[in-house]
C-alpha cells in the first residue's frame, strides 16, 4: 500500500503526516514553514487594523466622505505572503508525489488558505486528492487528526 498523506496547513506552516498501512498511526513527514510569515504576521495584523479608522474624510470639494479602508498594505503583504507558501507547499507535494513517497492525499486547512492551496496544486497531485476538510487542525494531535479522516480506524 502507497502511504496516506494529510496535509495540515495555514499561512505559514504545513505538517504532513502520513500512514502506511490501514490502523497504523500517523506520523510526522515533514513540517514547512515561512519563518516571514510568522515573524511578521503579529505586526502586519496590527498595523492593517490600524489603519481602519472610523472617522470622515473630507474630499477635496469640501464634502465629508466616509473614511473606513478596506484594504491596507499591511493585509496586502498577508496575502502576498499566503500566496508564496501556498506555492512552495504545492511545489515540495508534486516534487515528493514524482519521487513516488505518497499515494493518496487529504488536505485540512483554513477555507482561505485551502483555497489558495487548490490553485496551486499541480494537476498530477490534485488527482491524488481523496478528500478535503475546510478547517484548520494544523494544531490538532496526529490521534486527533488520524479519528477526522479514518473515523472507523481504517
Amino acid at each position: 500500500m502507497d502511504p496516506i498523506w494529510i496535509v495540515l496547513a495555514d499561512e505559514g506552516r504545513a505538517r504532513i503526516l502520513a500512514r502506511d498501512q490501514p490502523g497504523a498511526d500517523l506520523v510526522e513527514v515533514e513540517e514547512l514553514t515561512d519563518a516571514a510569515a510568522h515573524a511578521d504576521n503579529a505586526d502586519l495584523r496590527r498595523d492593517a487594523y490600524g489603519r481602519r479608522g472610523g472617522g470622515e474624510l473630507a474630499d477635496g470639494g469640501g464634502r465629508r466622505m466616509g473614511g473606513n479602508a478596506t484594504a491596507s498594505a499591511g493585509e496586502e503583504k498577508l496575502d502576498h505572503e499566503a500566496e508564496l507558501f501556498a506555492r512552495r507547499v504545492a511545489k515540495w507535494l508534486l516534487e515528493a508525489h514524482q519521487k513516488g513517497r505518497y499515494g493518496e492525499l487529504r488536505l485540512a486547512a483554513a477555507p482561505r488558505f485551502l483555497g489558495r492551496l487548490r490553485k496551486q496544486i499541480d494537476p498530477q497531485v490534485a488527482k491524488l486528492i481523496a478528500e478535503e476538510v475546510d478547517k484548520d487542525l494544523l494544531h490538532d494531535s496526529p490521534r486527533d487528526v488520524a479519528q477526522r479522516f479514518f473515523p472507523s480506524g481504517s
